[in-house]
């Protein structure tokens, strides 16, 4: 399988840090390389805290600011965010509407997301938030067909946005995976960026993920990377 080396790279995901917990290290990584990437966060993230002094409103400002802010430290050009409630987000066709524009907006040739076939890992002893399987299947749906096909939305085009084929889709898996990358340089700024969620991340986090990165790249061959299932859509 080819190395990718991406040019326009969009992250589509459910919650403000989601994306930096699974690809942050390949991001800066394609970013140093010269591509432009895009985040697109699908909830407010309004509901995940255990602070009871934090209203809902305050919670999503902060954790907006969040990631922005590790967006910044990676180099992501922009961040879309959409408003649906943490913990509500259903694979509607409103969403998939939502991750379709984009798509056709930035014209990225790499769409990165969660694999919604995850569920809970029994290994890892963790259940994969309803989010994230939601974002990810709307996110393929809007890869394929809908992205694609000039008679879906056809409003868009009133926007000058025309229909895009994109070339590949990486999803984050965790379990199961077929192509890695080598974060070995990068693993730092991807700690900078999850340090970023303060709201979220701790230090047992960034063990965690030390240990996973740590696993892919014995895998990889390398010391830390990260794991993905990749799909070249045809």
């Amino acid at each position: 399988m080819n190395e990718l080396q991406p040019s326009v790279i969009l992250g589509v995901a459910a919650h403000p840090d989601d994306l930096d917990f699974g690809m942050a290290g390949s991001v800066a990584k394609w970013v140093k390389s010269g591509a432009k990437a895009y985040y697109l966060i699908l909830t407010n993230g309004n509901k995940g805290t255990h602070d009871r002094s934090l209203s809902q409103d305050q919670l999503r400002d902060l954790r907006r600011d969040e990631q922005r802010a590790a967006a910044k430290i990676l180099g992501v050009t922009e961040v879309f965010f959409c408003d649906y409630n943490d913990g509500e987000l259903e694979n509607s066709l409103e969403v998939k509407e939502c991750v379709a524009l984009r798509i056709r907006e930035v014209k990225p040739d790499v769409v990165l997301t969660m694999d919604p076939t995850m569920v809970y890992s029994s290994r890892r002893g963790f259940i994969n938030h309803p989010d994230h399987r939601a974002a990810g299947q709307a996110c393929l749906d809007a890869v394929y067909p809908l992205a694609r096909d000039h008679l879906s939305f056809p409003d868009h085009a009133k926007n000058g946005l025309e229909p895009f084929e994109v070339g590949t889709v990486l999803l984050v898996n965790f379990e199961t995976s077929n192509y890695y990358v080598d974060i070995s340089k990068e693993f730092e700024i991807k700690t900078r960026a999850l340090r970023a969620h303060k709201t979220q991340v701790g230090p047992a986090a960034i063990t965690m993920i030390r240990t996973w990165a740590a696993e892919a790249g014995e895998k990889a061959g390398c010391k830390f990377a990260e794991s993905f299932v990749r799909v070249d859509v045809s």
